[in-house]
């Protein structure tokens, strides 16, 4: 599956035909997906410094086979990267997510309680699984500032909506939003830690590892079109030019990696991981949509009416990709390069 000489020497260790047989097996039900999660997590390190390569990979590998697959075990692993890297043990057969993002009109806090835990009260949105995880690693406001918190989602006073998820693409992934009553939970890092860690960042470009492992799964739908219809020429014109997206986005993804993996924690503040993730995930994504435009265009209506797993691929992939803000990460990425420089010229 991987091309580019860029990626360190941990990610040729993959088992990719082991991962896409795994990835192969599981029903659409949401527990089948995360057993596949926890499976995949035993053979998986933690990402960290060392590890890179071979998270993305694996995360590529899974994506390949099932978008919807890849985006119940990305969380998982990240959520157990996250937790090593503070030093907490995970609990046996626990499934997690990472709940983080932020919305208007809902606000989760974090108050201090009577026996000096800490207790969530509050809404927090686009909640992926949590009426089916044990666990979730989340972020609530402590004063000014934003913590994580790891949760037992199977307290009293956890509530999921997970009717609110009409989505077309990964139905069987519900991401509705969660409310907390009175719910406790354990700090996870001190204020600010979670958002300003390196392994933030490089969360943020496995998530793209997942983009590009689903683009390739699309192509791989157009390779055998094409293999069928061998003189058709318009098919190998799409065919030539995902070959050229998927390249880029590997060399993005690769040169990521090896640079993560590079990083001896001595040289961490000489990189700035939050400008390198974005220009790697804004390079995936223009990859993946020329990937989805061009098999879509190439191969008409029919996979998309009458092959269930080629439109729930489009489907899902299309959704996927928009955790990429498209403009407005871009305008992201001049606003940082303005304010403290990062690129060569």
């Amino acid at each position: 599956m991987i091309r580019s000489t860029a990626w360190p020497a941990d990610a040729r260790a993959v088992d990719v035909g082991r991962l896409t047989d795994t990835a192969g097996r599981p029903g659409a039900a949401p527990a089948d997906r995360l057993a596949v999660a926890r499976a995949v997590a035993s053979t998986t390190p933690p990402l960290s410094a060392g590890t890179a390569g071979r998270a993305f990979v694996t995360l590529a590998a899974v994506a390949a086979v099932d978008v919807a697959l890849a985006r119940t075990v990305e969380p998982h692993l990240d959520a157990l990267g996250i937790l090593a890297q503070a030093g907490i043990d995970v609990p046996d057969g626990s499934s997690w997510g990472v709940f983080a993002a932020e919305g208007p009109g809902t606000r989760l806090t974090a108050t201090p309680g009577s026996d000096g835990s800490v207790v969530l009260d509050g809404t927090k949105p686009w909640c992926s699984l949590a009426s089916t995880l044990s666990h979730a690693l989340v972020t609530a406001h402590r004063g000014d500032d934003r913590q994580l918190f790891a949760v037992d989602l199977r307290q009293d006073g956890v509530t999921t909506h997970d009717d609110a998820w009409v989505a077309r693409g990964m139905p069987d992934v519900p991401s509705g939003p969660v409310d907390f009553d009175g719910v406790r939970a354990a700090p996870v890092g001190d204020p600010g830690w979670y958002l300003t860690r390196p392994g933030f960042a490089w969360g943020g470009i496995g998530v793209a590892a997942c983009w590009w492992g689903g683009a390739v799964g699309l192509a791989r739908v157009l390779r055998d079109h094409a293999a069928a219809r061998p003189d058709a020429e318009l098919l190998r014109v799409a065919l030539g030019a995902v070959v050229a997206d998927l390249a880029d986005a590997e060399d993005a993804l690769a040169d990521a990696a090896a640079r993560i993996d590079a990083d001896s924690g001595a040289s961490a503040d000489d990189v700035d991981w939050a400008l390198l993730a974005q220009v790697v995930r804004s390079r995936v994504r223009r990859a993946v949509d020329g990937v989805r435009t061009r098999v879509i265009g190439a191969l008409g209506p029919a996979p998309l009416t009458s092959d269930a797993a080629v439109a729930a691929r489009v489907a899902d992939l299309e959704l996927y990709v928009l955790q990429d803000h498209g403009d407005r990460d871009l305008a992201r990425i001049g606003r940082m390069v303005l304010e403290r420089g990062g690129v060569a010229w």
